[in-house]
């Protein structure tokens, strides 16, 4: 019986540390330390959400970057965060891949033999990446300098401005947080 007790004992008192003092403790260190980004990085103009940095989002106006495909059902829903797990056997995996490259060469007037990067037809592991390739967002230059009525060299200094580097160096690659890039395309036109 005595060790039911200590059993018992050692676990209300390793719930409580563990379960609610720890997280508790680091909450408030983060909340002091970092406000903004863990409270999920925000973006508010007046006194209206745009969105996070950390979540995509659907853009579907021609004037807009277009970010990765979501794998979430609805789209960029992130509360069904989540790949689809479909691998290149899958029939409808590889149609839906050519129905994204179909579109997204519609999109931007692009023929057939340009190639694609990747991000523009493959959902990420998540399905709510708000960041695409550097090269993905000056593919879309052409199309975005059309609809909004500015030089490609005007929109591909505006993409350069936005891209994001390798973390100290050395880890990912160099990406462009969509969202930031289309509240900072309004803004240059004051749209």
């Amino acid at each position: 019986m005595r060790h039911f007790k200590q059993a018992i004992l050692v676990f209300v008192v390793f719930s409580i540390l563990c379960g609610l003092v720890y997280p508790l403790f680091i909450t408030a260190v983060s909340q002091f330390l970092f406000p903004r980004r863990s409270n999920g990085s925000i973006i508010i103009s007046g006194n209206q959400v745009l969105g996070s940095e950390l979540i995509g989002q659907m853009f579907k106006s021609p004037k807009y970057f277009h970010g990765r495909p979501s794998a979430t059902d609805p789209a960029y829903n992130a509360s069904a965060s989540g790949g689809s797990n479909s691998g290149p056997s899958n029939a409808k995996f590889i149609g839906e891949v050519k129905k994204r490259l179909e579109r997204v060469r519609h999109e931007n007037g692009l023929p057939s033999h340009v190639p694609i990067p990747a991000d523009l037809v493959l959902a990420s592991a998540s399905g709510l990446d708000p960041h695409i390739s550097a090269e993905s967002a000056m593919l879309q230059v052409k199309r975005i300098a059309k609809e909004r009525g500015l030089s490609e060299s005007e929109v591909k200094e505006m993409v350069s401005q936005y891209i994001e580097h390798r973390l100290l160096g050395i880890w990912g690659q160099p990406r462009v947080n969509v969202l930031k890039l289309n509240l900072a395309m309004d803004k240059l036109k004051g749209e």
